[in-house]
């Protein structure tokens, strides 16, 4: 019997653990290794894109159970570690990129144990479990490129404030399809006891008076993130960078602003091409004030 049990492995050997959703960099709420990065290290930050993408996308995925999703991730992330393996192609060519770049690799296991969180916790308890998510699922990200571009550590706490508050901003806007699809609520149960709302509320056609409560709570700590985060444009040396950081501090304001208005049950809250168009705008000047003012 315990041969049996064994025999699966040779099969995830041979075929890609990843599953793939579709999703995109275009899909995001910000730019990904836009024009505005160094050409030479565009393809670095597409690399750990979808390094990210992928593993995301196997805890995220709602046919695999959570053991699979566990197995398939820690072979991921033994090929990041240097397994040989056709059977996690993200990972390993995210590998190369480590190598070349010398960048060091906790970014990317971070963001591994994020996603095994995401395949067995489906509740978090106050705003703080929540942050501590964020310190693994949306931290790093920003880590990764501000350490490809040699910046300061002295930028991570700004960094973390604006990762994590589009974090949080991302979890609002598929609050009902992750209740829907996985049973994964991000909401914190203590505020969804504070203001007398219940997790099955995430099933209605629009948010009840106690869950639009809820959002308004979890959008104000939000707000407290993303003032935090207007300092991180300014402390980034590297031109393109401070303005792309710029425009990603504008877009979760305005992100911010039109989750305020809107019920993320009633339809998908999301920015507009003009939104895009404006911020790219305004943090491209911003990014030049700063470097004029340095």
């Amino acid at each position: 019997m315990e041969g049996a049990r064994a025999t699966p492995e040779p099969r995830l050997m041979s075929a890609s653990v990843e599953t793939p959703s579709g999703k995109q960099a275009g899909d995001e709420n910000f730019p990904v290794g836009s024009w505005l990065i160094r050409r030479d290290l565009r393809p670095h930050v597409h690399a750990f894109y979808r390094f990210a993408r992928q593993a995301d996308d196997v805890a995220d995925n709602p046919q695999l159970s959570p053991e699979e999703k566990l197995h398939r991730l820690d072979r991921m992330r033994a090929v990041l570690e240097g397994a040989s393996g056709e059977d996690a192609p993200a990972a390993a060519v995210m590998r190369a990129s480590l190598v070349e770049t010398r960048v060091t690799p906790q970014h990317c296991l971070d963001v591994l144990r994020a996603f095994s969180l995401d395949a067995t916790k489906l509740r978090y308890r106050d705003w703080a479990d929540l942050m501590e998510y964020c310190r693994y699922s949306a931290s790093p990200v920003g880590r990764q490129l501000l350490d490809l571009h040699g910046e300061s550590r002295a930028t991570w706490p700004a960094n973390d404030a604006l990762c994590s508050a589009l974090q949080v901003l991302n979890h609002l806007q598929d609050c009902a399809q992750d209740y829907r699809l996985l049973d994964r609520v991000y909401l914190p149960l203590e505020d969804l006891n504070r203001f007398d709302a219940h997790i099955e509320d995430l099933a209605l056609p629009s948010a009840t008076p106690g869950l639009r409560s809820v959002f308004d709570r979890v959008l104000e700590l939000t707000e407290g993130l993303v003032r935090e985060a207007r300092k991180l444009p300014g402390g980034v040396r590297s031109p393109g960078l401070r303005r792309e950081t710029a425009v990603i501090v504008d877009l979760a304001g305005r992100l911010t602003e039109r989750l305020r208005r809107g019920d993320p049950l009633a339809r998908r809250v999301k920015l507009s091409p003009v939104d895009f168009a404006a911020s790219l705008l305004i943090g491209c000047w911003r990014g030049r004030r700063m470097r004029d003012a340095a």
